[in-house]
């Protein structure tokens, strides 16, 4: 089973969103194994987008993802990225299709409510940077052969 990191970021927090991210992403099969609240700080905001150090965005992201209280979640299934991905929709909100989470709430990609990884490496380099050891609780759900086959 694939794992993914889900970012609820600090509009969504703001807007009230996190039930119902949570529940798309719950309705799509996949299940939850971490959550947490939490303020995120300059340097783990700075770990999570390396990627986009020296970017002209680069500061505006660190900015705004420690502007205000985020939800991280873990979540797994098969083809749990790409399932995430998928609900979220376009990161361009104005791109993001009708269903989608960004496509129903978000209006500019600046505030395009969520986070998700983008691939397996990033997702477990994501998942380690947000969870410690002994954070993610593995089970097992009764419902699970409704869902996978």
């Amino acid at each position: 089973m694939e794992q993914t990191l889900v970012l609820v970021k600090p509009d969504g927090v703001q807007r009230g969103l996190i039930g119902e991210i949570i529940v798309r992403l719950e309705r799509r099969g996949l299940k939850l194994l971490g959550l947490k609240l939490m303020q995120m700080s300059r340097e783990l905001a700075a770990a999570h987008y390396a990627a986009h150090e020296g970017k002209s965005f680069y500061n505006g992201l660190v900015d705004y993802i420690t502007s205000g209280p985020i939800v991280a979640m873990v979540w797994e299934g098969k083809d749990a990225i790409a399932i995430v991905r998928k609900t979220m929709g376009a990161t361009k909100a104005g791109e993001a299709e009708p269903g989608t989470i960004r496509g129903d709430f978000a209006v500019e990609i600046g505030r395009n409510l969520v986070h998700g990884s983008d691939g397996v490496e990033s997702a477990a380099r994501e998942v380690a940077l947000f969870f410690g050891e002994g954070e993610l609780v593995s089970w097992e759900r009764a419902t699970d052969r409704w869902i996978r086959e």
